[in-house]
This record gives C-alpha cells, sequence and structure tokens, in this order.
C-alpha cells in the first residue's frame, strides 16, 4: 500500500510544460516569443500599408492576394485564417502573461517602497498602458476595416482602398489610429528589448547594438503606420 502511495503521489507530480508555465520565467519567455511573433506580422503588415501610396489598384490587388495567399494548395481565405488563428493565439497569450506577470510583481510588494527608486524610461513605465491600448485598438481596427461593423460611411468588400480612405477622412478615425500607433512604438522598443533579455540574446557587446535596432524598429514601425493616415488628411492619397 505504501509503495502504491508513493507510485501515485510521483504520478501526480506536474508536467514539465505546467512547470514552465507556472514560472515566471517561464511566463515571460512566452511573452517574449509571442511578442516576436506580433513584431513580425507588423513588419509585413506595415509593408502591406504602404502599397496604398502607389495607387488603388496596387492596394486592391494586395487585398485580394491576402484572401488567396497560399492557394493552390489552400483553398481561398485559409491562408489568411491560419494567419489570423495564429495572432489570436498570440495575442491571447501574451496578454494573460502578462496580466498575471503584473499581478505577481504587485503581490511581491504589496506596500509602496520607503526609498524612491529610479525613475524608470516613459516606455516601461506606461507599458501595462500601453497594451490597454492596443487591446481596445485591435478591436476597433477589426471592427472598421475588416467586419465594417463601425465603418464610417459605408463599408465596402473588395475594396480595401476606398475603405482606408473613409477611415481617415474622419478625424476620430485619425486620433485613434496616430495615438495607437505611437504607443505601439513604445511598447515595441520595451518589448523587444525585454524579450532580447529573456530569451539571453543581450550581453555587453550585444546591449548597445539590441538597443539601437530597438529604437529603429519602433521608429520605422510608427513613422511607416502614421504614413497612412497623414497621407489622406494631406491629400496625398484620396
Amino acid at each position: 500500500m505504501l509503495c502504491m502511495a508513493l507510485a501515485t503521489r510521483t504520478d501526480r507530480r506536474p508536467s514539465l510544460t505546467r512547470t514552465l508555465w507556472a514560472s515566471t520565467i517561464g511566463k515571460k519567455t512566452v511573452m517574449a516569443l509571442t511578442g516576436l511573433i506580433m513584431l513580425g506580422y507588423l513588419v509585413a503588415h506595415m509593408y502591406g500599408n504602404l502599397k496604398i501610396f502607389f495607387g488603388p489598384d496596387s492596394f486592391n490587388d494586395y487585398g485580394h492576394w491576402l484572401r488567396v495567399m497560399g492557394e493552390p494548395l489552400l483553398h481561398e481565405k485559409w491562408g489568411l485564417w491560419i494567419v489570423r488563428v495564429v495572432l489570436v493565439v498570440a495575442v491571447v497569450l501574451h496578454g494573460v502573461c502578462a496580466y498575471q506577470l503584473s499581478r505577481r510583481d504587485l503581490a511581491a510588494r504589496p506596500s509602496r517602497y520607503v526609498h524612491k527608486r529610479p525613475r524608470a524610461s516613459y516606455a516601461t513605465r506606461t507599458m501595462r498602458w500601453g497594451g490597454v491600448i492596443l487591446a481596445l485598438f485591435i478591436v476597433w481596427h477589426v471592427l472598421d476595416l475588416t467586419t465594417g461593423t463601425v465603418h464610417p460611411g459605408g463599408f465596402q468588400p473588395g475594396r480595401p482602398y476606398q475603405n482606408v480612405v473613409d477611415t481617415f477622412s474622419t478625424w476620430y478615425g485619425n486620433v485613434v489610429y496616430i495615438v495607437a500607433m505611437l504607443a505601439l512604438g513604445l511598447h515595441v522598443r520595451h518589448g523587444f528589448w525585454s524579450a532580447a533579455q529573456t530569451l539571453g540574446a543581450g550581453s555587453a557587446t550585444r546591449d548597445r547594438l539590441l538597443r539601437t535596432t530597438a529604437d529603429l524598429l519602433a521608429l520605422v514601425l510608427t513613422a511607416g503606420f502614421i504614413a497612412v493616415p497623414v497621407a489622406v488628411m494631406t491629400g496625398v492619397v484620396s
């Protein structure tokens, strides 16, 4: 009986996956990996957005390609849905880990520090709020340009160029988008650096390069995304 009880206890030991998920380093690793997945998507998405500067035909053709990418191996929209599912999983895991780590950090220091700590960078101090802003923006962005639920002036399926112009012809569309992209830049800048440290890429010789890369990524993504509404506002794209 004693042997059976010991065997039962041994069988009930948590799996390696569960142990990693429960640990702080495990959650940080999940955040780093999902963050890099989303970063790769953002770079590709920005590149696609900039096709709007080549006119309606080029941009609409790009929108059509998104629906048929992977053909003939995949059926229409299968490739697009695969990307969507991967992104949703990445966003959910990223958000859950961020929330749990935040709660764990607060639980570890329930009272304020007696001595003030050195002020962190603006991006570090607003990382959590930036994540909330981006989560809300994603919902609005999907309802605006994917489903057309909140799209101004009537959503036109199959005409992404005109839909983008419609959105950025409104003051609130520009404000929401630009504020979100500024938050994105700060989030990417700090997130890339944190991911590199978590995954062991940082070192005394590479830290400066990693910081520079984080700054450049944040700058390029922010400028690239904001270029579209600015172009519509100024009449460059119409």
